[in-house]
């Protein structure tokens, strides 16, 4: 029996804890953004001491994710390599960076007329790599600074949503005199009024199963958010070719949900440089859509206040399929 346990002991000790697989997940992720980004080695030691400060922000905890979708199988969807698929040249002299599009008004500009680049997909961004999450907003703002980026207002990804980028329209006046709560509601009450009429996807202008990243499930026995029982069920980013805007960024509708900054006030516009930033807001629709379509969405709707705090407080919302992207202002 003592020998029984001691090679029990053994094998313990000899089989990596499910922290320590994180961990070497998250340094596979480093060497390809590395690799197929070129981020810079200071870079990537930032990046890597913001991943240390957590203990969960990465693919998904390994002891209980089961992906939607293998990187063989999405790679098989597509009818060339993905460092080639995805490549856009143009892109790339705009936007100084590989995996980044444009954002501009295609009615009254051209690509070369953009003041901002968005990531092409989730972070890492990286075509056919899982998104991160269990990240926090804070740390998605903090990551994407590491690389001389920075989180994005809601304007413009909904802009990348629709097609379009257009002039931002808060309607700060609604804000003055509420609550974060209360200031929130009445300004997307305002928005969302708005643009119901005309309200389009990514891919067209009616909703349709089977284009995007949205037809997985949770893990089994997922009781709403933890770590030790829901695993992030996402696919490879890019998997889904059709699931793209007029502008070519992939995975706005499905896969992982998107932190973003949502302004109360034009002090707190990352697009016009700010680092206080206002609250969240929670983007896009994830994995489970074409089963469960559990809330309205469309590509310029804004969310309810759910989860919500300031994006750069500690205790700003993460979960299993909560993840960002950045972008980057055009010099």
């Amino acid at each position: 029996m003592r020998g029984l346990a001691i090679l029990g002991l053994i094998l313990a000790l000899a089989t990596p804890s499910a922290a320590q697989t994180l961990a070497e997940n998250n340094e596979r992720m480093f060497r390809q953004m590395q690799q197929e980004r070129g981020v810079t080695n200071a870079q990537i030691n930032r990046i890597r001491e913001i991943f240390a400060q957590s203990r969960v922000m990465g693919q998904g905890n390994p002891a209980v994710t089961r992906y939607a979708m293998t990187q063989e199988e999405a790679r098989a969807r597509l009818p060339a390599p993905p460092e080639r698929y995805y490549r856009n040249r143009q892109f790339e002299r705009i936007c100084g960076r590989p995996y980044m599009a444009p954002l501009y008004d295609p009615a009254t500009e051209r690509p070369e007329d953009a003041k901002v680049c968005v990531d092409m997909f989730e972070y890492p961004n990286i075509p056919l790599a899982y998104p991160v999450v269990w990240v926090k907003a804070n740390e998605a703002a903090q990551l994407c600074a590491a690389e001389g980026k920075r989180m994005g207002d809601a304007h413009e990804w909904e802009g990348a949503a629709a097609g379009a980028l257009l002039e931002p329209d808060y309607r700060f006046d609604l804000a003055q005199g509420a609550g974060m709560s209360g200031a929130v509601n009445r300004m997307r009450q305002a928005h969302n009024a708005k643009w119901g009429p005309s309200r389009s996807w990514t891919y067209g202008p009616q909703w349709q199963r089977g284009i995007c990243a949205q037809n997985s499930s949770k893990s089994p026995g997922c009781n709403g958010g933890s770590w030790t029982g829901c695993g992030s069920n996402t696919y490879p980013t890019g998997s889904f070719p059709n699931c793209k805007s007029a502008l070519g960024v992939y995975d706005l509708e499905g896969n992982a949900a998107e932190h973003m900054n949502l302004p109360l006030a034009p002090d707190q516009m990352a697009s016009r440089g700010s680092k206080s930033l206002g609250v969240t807001e929670m983007k896009g629709s994830w994995f489970i859509w074409d089963k469960i379509r559990a809330h309205e969405e469309w590509a310029r709707w804004r969310a309810p206040f759910w989860h919500g705090s300031q994006v750069m407080s500690p205790a700003s919302h993460s979960n299993y399929h909560l993840g960002f992207r950045c972008f980057v202002d055009v010099k």
